[in-house]
């Protein structure tokens, strides 16, 4: 049996018109022969052979491989009863056929409008390949074009129309792998522009219809000049929802989790998901219960909503994502969802949970995020097989409509090129056409699993919203949409004019929908039940807990002793780096209890004791296998072959998963995808790790919108935790200060904590306290630079096996509390400096406190510690930040209660400042000597 390759061989695929393609496989096999198909290694040693030598000019090489296809095209057409003599008009039709292929997306009919106009490809017509004087007639060759293998001209160009010209302009020439082209190719030319729906596929279309149109009517009427998002002009995306998630769950698939932003959000709730009409007919009436103390709330177009339905495969769990009005920023959030569901069935095939991401046209074009996740899909910390992308490319941005203002490509969808998507660009106003590269799309997914792109051009019919007028910006498409008619009327007529439905069948689906909405129950009849399964995430237990829940996050001596053994055991004959290798010897030490231990091995035995107790453990960041400052190394690195071992993976049998990721260079959609994880694993400790403290500048939009007020506006939970290296270390503005400030402004209503730990023992409980009490609220973490290897910044097996995470510290030099004049506060690095002037000094007189938690203020803590200064009369906060940054803006207040005397706390510091730090470090250490000696009371 012949492989595809061997085939292609032996047909007529192998043509002049496939010269280019070839020469860029012998490139590829020059450079390293292993790399192509053993048929194509044969084929190619033997041309080396004849030429004896390995460098040949790429024209000598494009003529040769163009020889060998007019020579097949020699024999194919004279053992088809043609001439021998190749006929120069054959090559000319098969480069004809490959150009439909490559740019017939460029003539098809996919605007419903009809207003966007590309140039004509004149790479289309027979002219361009001297064939407009041939007998349309006469048969040629069409190498591996669907149909009979010879074909008249006039039914090649047809067929070519009709495939690629027609409602479905597909681009997939720009993928490389040969067996995926050959599948999409094979797959439209073979349905051409016939799909064959049965008469059932098609009332369920028209059903699906005219509910979309129907409750945009409704609320119209019902609410008129509500915001809406109407999905008008685009309802077709409802009978593609419907149908996809049927045809996922026949093929398996047990969880859709679905990413969207406002455009027919409200239909896709109603006619998709279940929610039933009434509850969103309550909320356009502000009739809808009363948000819990503690939550905002939020407006109905940015709500998620969970349920089950039925189909063909047994039940499927819908689940749509929160969205804020960051548009595309939810895409990672259910990328990151999906890869937590995927784990936790242990779905290898990514079948199981499928992802449907649907972005408006000139956010995926606008947006960064969306190349970012793009960047992110075949990643091995992100993969999760692929997302099906639907654009509802409504041709417009808000305002924005011209081609050149919107964007600088030929097409919104062009960045999915980037990882050699498919992209199929659909006529809206043909619901069969897009039923049927909708599930194209989904069988591509789940075969090669990768992204795909579905393209669905529409318009809108009213405006960005329903207040807006939009004949002001758009006049010429408007008085279009205002005679175009509806995509239900125009199936509807096309199904009568068929036979398929009578008009009274059509108008008896538009009755019995407007009943369904009059009784306000779910309109989507197959909707059943929600079930709990044993893959469904119980939250129950972490819900209405306090931060002062209980969590005894000690270990004992002989967890301790059994867990440091293994975090420092890795293979004998594993070759690591002289300076790894000095740093494992040493934690063995640190283990048997010969030296104190770092930041570096406190940090991992936490981790090891989570995953001994049954917690996963995930930590992503651009450099956290090593730590960017070379202090976790919990990834070690063979000097021989790079392979690696993961001590974390091997702390006893049938553990938890640990995975430890060097992520991709981003911050925004890397962090979105983490959120989205944790949202979906309470049990597991999900970490984002900064390289720099200062790079979640970068995440924002995260940070405001999830991770500050996830559970305020939608009541979602999440355990996610930030490390953020900081503190001033003569590294610059933008090395120095992970914004301490920024997240103490969004803290409000026990929303995050944020922690500034100062030993490793700190370090130790807080991780451990992350997941042992049943609290889930994202942990912020200034994490420390210099103190990883700082000498006093240390601690002992004791204050591990005994200790636990101190939200304040007082003094810990043994000072005479009544001769204490002035106490120091403060929070990080900045307090081994003190204490090291402090003792330098001999101020035996003034004593210094750690606050290691900032939000939620420890009062109860910090006020014990200050009242046992009796004699105290001056209280400072110090910081390295400048005044207006920092803790000092968003915690004097908590500050000046826990003073006993309730005098005013004086600030020491930077000055104020534009800058987080100066750029010189001269500059800095007289600032860093200069807010010491202020804080001490020194001249």
């Amino acid at each position: 049996m012949k492989n595809g390759l061997e085939a292609m061989f032996d047909s007529a695929y192998l043509s002049g018109g496939s010269a280019a393609y070839l020469e860029e496989l012998y490139e590829q096999y020059l450079e390293d022969p292993q790399s192509v198909d053993a048929a194509w290694r044969e084929k190619f040693d033997e041309y080396e052979k004849v030429n004896d030598k390995k460098e040949v000019a790429h024209g000598a090489i494009r003529e040769h491989f163009r020889q060998i296809g007019l020579n097949r095209q020699k024999i194919a057409f004279s053992q088809g009863g043609g001439n021998a003599t190749a006929d120069p008009k054959q090559v000319k039709v098969l480069h004809l056929i490959e150009s439909y292929r490559a740019r017939g997306h460029h003539h098809a009919n996919i605007d419903p409008l009809g207003l966007w106009k590309h140039p004509y490809p004149t790479d289309l017509s027979l002219e361009a390949y001297d064939l407009g004087d041939v007998d349309p007639n006469k048969k040629f060759h069409v190498g591996n074009l669907a149909g009979p293998e010879q074909q008249s001209l006039k039914e090649i160009e047809a067929r070519l129309k009709s495939t690629y010209c027609n409602s479905i302009g597909a681009e997939f020439l720009h993928i490389n792998d040969l067996e995926e082209r050959r599948w999409i190719q094979e797959k439209l030319e073979a349905a051409s522009s016939s799909h064959n729906f049965s008469d059932e596929t098609k009332k369920k279309t028209l059903e699906g219809l005219t509910a979309a149109e129907g409750l945009e009517k409704y609320l119209g009427s019902k609410f008129p000049g509500a915001k809406r998002f109407s999905l008008e002009g685009g309802d077709s995306l409802i009978p593609m929802m419907r149908d996809f998630i049927n045809q996922a769950g026949a093929k398996g698939t047990k969880e859709i989790v679905i990413g969207m932003a406002h455009r027919g959000r409200l239909n896709m709730l109603v006619n998709v998901m279940g929610k039933k009409p009434q509850v969103l007919f309550d909320e356009f009436a502000g009739k809808n219960a009363v948000v819990e103390e503690g939550n905002s709330g939020d407006v109905k177009y940015h709500m998620g909503y969970s349920s089950d339905v039925e189909t063909d495969g047994g039940p499927v769990h819908l689940a749509l994502a929160f969205n804020p009005s960051h548009l595309e920023i939810v895409s990672p959030v259910v990328i990151g969802s999906v890869r937590a569901r995927q784990e936790r069935r242990n779905d290898t095939n990514c079948e199981q949970v499928v992802p449907v991401l649907i972005h408006g046209d000139s956010a995926v074009t606008g947006q960064g995020v969306v190349m970012e996740l793009f960047n992110m899909s075949q990643a091995r910390g992100f993969y999760i097989g692929g997302s099906v992308h639907v654009v509802i490319n409504n041709q417009v941005g808000f305002t924005t409509s011209k081609l050149h203002d919107t964007r600088s490509t030929a097409y919104c969808t062009d960045v999915a090129k980037m990882v050699e998507a498919p992209v199929f660009h659909v006529n809206g106003d043909d619901p069969e056409a897009v039923l049927y590269v909708t599930r194209l799309a989904l069988e591509f997914r789940n075969k090669f699993k990768k992204d795909v792109v579905i393209d669905l051009v529409c318009y809108r019919r009213h405006g960005h919203n329903e207040a807006d007028e939009p004949n002001a910006t758009q006049p010429i498409m408007y008085q279009k949409i205002k005679k175009h008619p509806t995509t239900r009327k125009i199936y509807e007529d096309q199904l009568t004019s068929a036979g398929t439905i009578s008009k009274d069948d059509a108008k008896k689906f538009v009755d019995e929908y407007r009943d369904l909405l009059d009784k306000g129950d779910s309109v989507v009849l197959n909707r059943i039940p929600t079930h709990k399964n044993e893959y469904s995430v119980d939250w129950s237990p972490f819900e209405g807990q306090s931060w002062q829940s209980p969590a005894d996050t000690s270990i004992s001596k002989k967890e301790f002793d059994r867990l440091a053994e293994r975090i420092c055991d890795y293979p004998e004959d594993l070759p690591l780096q002289r300076q790894v290798k000095k740093i494992m010897a040493t934690r063995k030490e640190m283990a048997n209890g010969e030296a104190k231990m770092d930041w570096g091995f406190a940090e991992t035995l936490a981790y090891a004791t989570l995953l001994d107790e049954g917690h996963e453990v995930r930590i992503c960041g651009q450099d956290s296998g090593r730590g960017t400052f070379f202090h976790r190394h919990a990834v070690l690195h063979d000097q021989d072959d790079a392979e690696v071992y993961i001590p974390l993976q091997h702390i006893k049998e049938d553990q938890p998963r640990f995975t430890v990721i060097d992520s991709v260079l981003s911050e925004e959609a890397v962090m979105a995808f983490e959120y989205g994880y944790s949202t979906n694993e309470p049990n597991s400790m999900v970490i984002w790790e900064a390289q720099f403290g200062d790079f979640a500048n970068g995440a924002q939009v995260v940070i405001d919108q999830f991770i500050s007020s996830g559970e305020q506006k939608w009541g979602r939970l999440s355990g996610l935790t930030l490390f953020l290296p900081h503190g001033y270390e003569g590294q610059g503005p933008e090395h120095s200060s992970a914004r301490l400030e920024r997240f103490l402004q969004l803290s409000a209503e026990q929303n995050m904590q944020v922690v500034v730990p100062s030993t490793p023992a700190q370090a130790f409980h807080m991780i451990r306290r992350q997941m042992v009490r049943k609290l889930r609220k994202p942990l912020i973490v200034m994490t420390p630079k210099s103190l990883l290897r700082h000498r006093d910044a240390v601690s002992t097996i004791d204050e591990l096996t005994k200790g636990q995470f101190q939200n304040a510290i007082d003094e810990i030099d043994k000072l005479d509390k009544k001769k204490v004049a002035r106490v120091v506060m403060c929070s990080g690095k900045v307090y081994y400096d003190l204490l090291k002037k402090r003792r330098d000094e001999n101020l035996d007189h003034v004593a210094i406190v750690r606050i290691e938690q900032l939000y939620p203020f420890p009062h109860e803590e910090v006020e014990k510690i200050l009242a046992s200064y009796k004699n105290a009369n001056t209280f400072v906060w110090c910081q390295e930040e400048p005044q207006n940054q920092g803790a000092w803006y968003c915690s004097r207040h908590n500050l000046d209660d826990a003073v006993p005397s309730k005098e005013p706390v004086i600030f020491a510091g930077r000055a104020a400042s534009a800058a987080p730090a100066v750029g010189y470090a001269s500059i800095h250490n007289e600032q860093q000597a200069k807010l010491v000696n202020d804080a001490l009371g020194l001249d």
